[in-house]
């Protein structure tokens, strides 16, 4: 259950309390009850991979000290930490992040499963954090390291933003986000009406101090992210019945978004993808409790174009961080940074909302793509562990966290996303019940005074059974997946066939009175297909149902990969070998129509072998030997492997050609990655937080697609070189800012003046200085970049520390 969808139904006083000046209580009325989520309370899974991955969150979760988590907060309050705090992120800027979401997570889980120690534990944190409340003073809790002066001149309308810092702290709205919603999930999942004031008293603090900003001052500090604070300040709202936090979560919407969306103009490429999605549920929450279409219109429009053209098989988006142009998804083979799982998890917040509001099959389709195929995918079987980036690229591999040593976001997203597995898989509207997912579990009924169990083996089988306990007058509404052809769905009352009608939803109605012991079959055909990387080119992924199928590499033979990420600020990147495409094994056929090849491995279900199907480049004559020994399965079950999800496809007469184009376009980038020791993506979030990014008057932004970072005073980067290897500085710029002047210094000593020039014959061009290696200072660089008197220091395009 979505936060607060219980509460959805209010009292009409309430309705006009929330809505815009001028407009009426019929503004905001639907024309039927809106349709609710279950209370994740009411939800009980069964045996199945979801149960599974749930078991094992929480045996993540209770590795995880609370009082490490709380140290920050203690910290910053003035108050002694009973422990360190984790490193990794939470002591680097970020502190007090991980905090958030763990509050969120136990709360989760304890409505999932009712665990007595998680109960204790979320009970525990929410006294702790509020202590540091009363002690603050002022309502504020958090653990941004010097956090209170940031926030004290912010109040005087004092700051600099760009765009992932304020006043210099790293994402403040950000982390201060995840806070606010575990406040307000102990609350509402757990129980724990302390977190609720708590959350109020954090909410006025807010109030306070963003009350003398213009709307100027705000708009320039929401460049930063911010997470979903528009969001969550609707909640708080719905849940005081108070305006003046809707106001305020309205002054937390950047209309500079929401306003092309709801235009219906896409323009987000080159923008970092989950600073996005947040603000966008935000939207939706907004438009729904005051009945502004404009604002429901761009979350329905983002949601529909992120998942048309900027979607992949997986269920996942975006590279390295940041959408790409959707006519070409290349980035996405070739760089190892794919899809961030955080995305995805907020995707699914955004899919649920706006199926609450147009229950079409469509939007639970997509929830379960991505539940099965990349959120199921990103823990580590048995021993936990998360993933922040699953490669596309062919041959390419994962890293999981550790539980004391990854503290990325993907972490603290993901001990929640494993937590709340029940809170989709049924929905109701009156009595109506719907069965949105195909997922063993139970549900209780309170309303209507019944039960219904969900069980069987899908999508291990292709059938699914539910039984109801109790008698009861309502419709059973099942979604008719996209993935099951017209007509092959069939459906059997007590054994009886039924016919299978749907209506403009996609959902068979079956209105009857139900009796005890009643069962319903539900036989779901699957079939194998392809599906092509949504730019069109030359990849495809093959999915089985709803499952993408994927196969386990070795590349490189018996190479020793650590697939545990280390604590250091690149650990959640798997920064292994990188195997050249035309390695990759292809799919080789005089046609696409070549999946009847595959064969299932009996047995083995959802596994398959494909005989003359597979080719691998060096083996046997010309073309190769096709690979006989390639098994398909599911993604989501496989691990600790290289792995292949997108296959490039030739027929046997082209292939050589292919090959060869395929290693003559990568040539050069590879021979250029083997030559890179450290390397910088200016004005990218990650990247630059990762190299310790500091500056004065710096400002990015984006041109042509490409992100750059300039100031007016200058800013820095700490580059590393353990081995002192390093010997050349390649800078990349742009002939449009010609006439600038800075300074470039290394470890402090002045290594270039600069004037950039319009003479290069590109529009974006490199240059190349030598490093002195008497400059080293422990294997570091610090580059720094100074502008002179009326001039700016860059544009910088780029950076990277060579051999």
């Amino acid at each position: 259950m979505l936060p607060f969808s219980r509460h959805l139904v209010r009292t009409v006083w309430l309705l006009v309390a929330l809505l815009p000046a001028g407009s009426s209580v019929a503004a905001a009325s639907t024309p039927s009850a809106p349709l609710q989520l279950f209370p994740l309370a009411d939800v009980r899974l069964g045996a199945s991979p979801f149960l599974d991955a749930q078991r094992t969150d929480l045996r993540y979760i209770l590795e995880m000290e609370p009082d490490r988590l709380l140290a920050p907060f203690l910290r910053e309050a003035g108050l002694p930490p009973k422990q360190a705090s984790y490193g990794n992120w939470e002591s680097s800027g970020l502190d007090g992040h991980l905090g958030g979401h763990y509050l969120s997570a136990l709360a989760l889980m304890y409505a999932s499963t009712g665990d007595a120690e998680v109960l204790r534990r979320m009970n525990y944190f929410v006294a702790e954090l509020k202590r540091c409340q009363q002690q603050n003073g002022n309502g504020y809790i958090g653990g941004i390291p010097d956090g209170s002066a940031a926030w004290q001149a912010i109040a005087r309308g004092e700051l600099h933003a760009d765009n992932f810092s304020v006043n210099g702290k790293w994402v403040p709205w950000y982390n201060l986000h995840k806070l606010y919603a575990g406040l307000r999930d102990a609350y509402q999942y757990g129980g724990n009406a302390d977190a609720r004031d708590m959350l109020v008293a954090m909410a006025d603090w807010a109030l306070v101090l963003t009350s003398h900003l213009s709307e100027e001052q705000m708009q320039a500090m929401l460049r930063s992210e911010h997470g979903g604070m528009n969001e969550v300040l609707a909640d708080v709202a719905q849940m005081t019945g108070q305006r003046k936090y809707l106001d305020l979560a309205i002054r937390f919407s950047q209309p500079g978004l929401m306003q092309p969306l709801a235009q219906g103009q896409d323009q987000l490429t080159g923008m970092h993808a989950n600073t996005q999605i947040p603000k966008v549920i935000g939207y939706q929450r907004i438009g729904s409790m005051t009945g502004r279409a404009e604002w429901q219109q761009a979350a329905q429009f983002f949601w529909q174009t992120v998942h048309d053209h900027r979607t992949v098989a997986i269920g996942g988006n975006s590279v390295k961080e940041h959408f790409h142009d959707v006519q070409g998804f290349s980035p996405m083979i070739n760089e190892v940074e794919g899809p961030e799982t955080c995305n995805t998890y907020n995707m699914l917040k955004l899919t649920a909302l706006l199926f609450q509001r147009d229950s079409r099959a469509s939007y639970a389709d997509y929830y379960e793509r991505a539940l099965y195929n990349h959120i199921l995918s990103s823990q580590r079987p048995d021993t936990g562990g998360f993933v922040y980036f699953t490669p596309m690229r062919p041959n390419h591999y994962r890293v999981y966290s550790q539980v004391d040593k990854g503290m990325w976001c993907c972490v603290g997203s993901g001990i929640e996303s494993h937590a709340k597995y029940g809170e989709f898989i049924y929905a109701h509207r009156g009595d109506e019940l719907y069965v949105n997912l195909f997922i063993p579990s139970t549900l209780n009924w309170r309303e209507r005074g019944i039960s219904v169990t969900q069980y069987g083996r899908f999508p291990e089988e292709d059938r699914s059974m539910l039984r109801i306990a109790g008698n009861a007058s309502f419709t059973l509404k099942i979604r008719y997946p996209a993935w099951v052809a017209a007509g092959a769905m069939k459906v059997r009352v007590n054994g009886q066939l039924v016919k299978v009608q749907t209506g403009s939803d996609h959902y068979l109605s079956l209105r009857r009175q139900w009796r005890d012991g009643d069962q319903v079959e539900v036989q779901l055909p699957m079939t194998t297909r392809l599906e092509q990387m949504p730019d069109q080119s030359n990849y495809y992924a093959l999915l089985h149902g709803p499952v993408v199928l994927a196969a386990k590499t070795r590349p490189f033979g018996d190479e020793k990969l650590n697939f545990l990420a280390d604590e250091s600020r690149m650990g959640h990147v798997a920064q292994g070998p990188v195997c050249p495409l035309e390695a990759s094994p292809m799919l080789v056929s005089d046609s696409k129509d070549f999946l009847q090849r595959l064969r299932p491995v009996p047995g083995q279900p959802l596994t398959f072998s494909a005989t003359g199907l597979v080719q691998q480049p060096g083996q046997g004559q010309g073309s190769g030997a096709r690979d006989s020994s390639v098994t398909f399965i599911p993604f989501y079950r496989l691990h600790d492997s290289r792995y292949v999800i997108y296959w490039p496809y030739s027929t046997p007469a082209n292939l050589d050609a292919l090959r060869q184009k395929t290693a003559q376009s990568e040539a050069a980038r590879l021979a250029l990655d083997a030559r890179t020791i450290d390397q910088v993506a200016p004005g990218e979030q990650q990247p630059e937080s990762d190299h310790g990014f500091r500056g004065e008057g710096a400002d990015a932004g984006l041109n042509q697609g490409r992100h750059w970072r300039h100031a007016s005073g200058w800013f820095s980067y700490q580059l590393n070189d353990v081995k002192r290897e390093a010997r050349v500085l390649r800078l990349t710029y742009a002939r449009g800012d010609a006439g600038r002047r800075f300074d470039i210094r290394i470890n402090g000593h002045l290594l270039a003046e600069v004037t950039l020039t319009a003479s290069a014959a590109e529009e974006f061009y490199t240059v190349d200085y030598a490093l002195p290696a008497d400059l080293l200072n422990d294997g570091k660089w610090e580059v720094r970049f100074e502008a002179r008197a009326g001039s700016m220091a860059g544009g910088l395009y780029g950076l990277r520390l060579l051999r």
